[in-house]
């Protein structure tokens, strides 16, 4: 069964690849998308006017692990 998580905070720059303080937030599990999209409306919304700030919806799925091309 595929768990949702909402991941983000604030960033170093709008790349978005390094976050201030070195590690994103992970803000779940959540069992599914809807529960998942209500939680990262409220971090977006309170955050909306921080250009440095992203919070995205990230799916795992334990029983189907990626795959990793390295």
């Amino acid at each position: 069964m595929a768990l949702f998580w909402v991941v983000g905070g604030e960033y170093t720059d709008t790349h978005f690849h390094e976050t201030v303080g070195g590690s994103e937030e992970w803000i779940g599990p959540f069992d599914d998308y809807q529960a998942a999209k209500a939680e990262w409306a409220k971090h977006v919304w309170n955050t909306v006017d921080d250009c440095h700030t992203r919070y995205r919806i990230e799916r795992i799925d334990p029983e189907s692990p990626p795959i990793c091309t390295d």
